[in-house]
């Protein structure tokens, strides 16, 4: 990779590792889909935003708009409810190493459907031994969260969504802006959610303390708005295997944030995880000059 393609990983990495300790705040006074409706909202409110002032055309034609109102439900929609649902019952650090699965997915789906994005031996060593970093980090976090393999459930299933719908965007939205590609997907999520929200969360609730909205703020405008620009930036530059690579860095920022704010205990496994997690990015990007 490029460096401002490392630039923007590690921007993207820091911003979306944090994200799993906002959640865990939002959802301890809202419910799960009220959190996305306002989340998406925010983030809409900000990546369109960015398109009106840069006066970026929209699509016109229905194929692209299809493709993003698919890309909105699966890869915003969804993993973002089933990340929150999980959260009201496993720590933020479990979720966000159980989210560091996408790249063993994507790995696969792209090698299926994309002719520039195949498996290589250098990618699923790289991919393996980071996988071996999330198991370290894992092998303490998860043992207090045995009971709670729905929630766990849920977040390897959003990495499942994650995983297709990146190799779904870099196949049919290439063509679009790039402030486009992280701004339409918010149009259908938002509009899905809130007619969702209300009806399925009824009574639906606004939120009243002041650290929840800081909380929707952070998760909508950097974790949706800002972030699913710098996804696709990063999906149409080098591919979705390496793009998805970022959910390698969720354990450190979600382990770390859960030690300073939560009084989580600071561990072997956080170094030992963190040496394996650097070493795989290594291995997958690296060329012989």
């Amino acid at each position: 990779m490029k460096p401002k393609h490392w630039l923007v990983f590690i921007l993207l990495g820091t911003i979306w590792s944090s994200s799993f300790l906002w959640i865990k705040i939002a959802v301890s006074e809202i419910g799960p889909m009220t959190l996305v409706a306002f989340r998406v909202l925010f983030g809409l409110l900000f990546a369109g935003g960015a398109v009106f002032i840069q006066r970026v055309e929209w699509p016109r034609d229905r194929k692209t708009w299809t493709s993003f109102i698919i890309i909105g439900i699966t890869s915003v929609a969804i993993p973002f409810f089933l990340i929150s649902w999980g959260e009201q019952v496993i720590d933020s650090a479990v979720a966000s190493i159980l989210n560091a699965t996408v790249p063993l997915f994507t790995i696969v789906i792209a090698h299926l459907y994309l002719h520039d994005d195949k498996m290589t031996a250098q990618k699923v060593i790289g991919l393996l031994v980071g996988f071996a970093g999330v198991i370290v980090l894992m092998s303490e976090d998860m043992h207090a969260s045995q009971s709670s393999l729905l929630g766990q459930g849920a977040v390897v299933l959003a990495s499942l969504f994650y995983a297709g719908s990146a190799v779904y965007a870099r196949r049919t939205t290439a063509h679009a802006s790039g402030l486009v590609r992280g701004a339409a997907p918010l149009v259908s999520a938002t509009a899905l959610m809130w007619i969702v929200a209300p009806i399925a969360e009824s009574p639906f609730e606004i939120p009243h303390l002041p650290i929840t909205w800081i909380a929707l703020l952070w998760l909508g405008v950097l974790g949706s708005g800002l972030a699913l620009i710098l996804n696709y930036y990063l999906i149409h530059e080098i591919g979705p295997t390496r793009a998805t690579m970022v959910t390698y860095v969720f354990p450190l920022g979600g382990v770390i944030l859960g030690v300073l704010f939560l009084n989580e205990h600071l561990s072997w496994q956080l170094l030992a995880g963190a040496v394996l997690i650097i070493s795989s990015l290594v291995v997958v990007n690296w060329k012989k000059q």
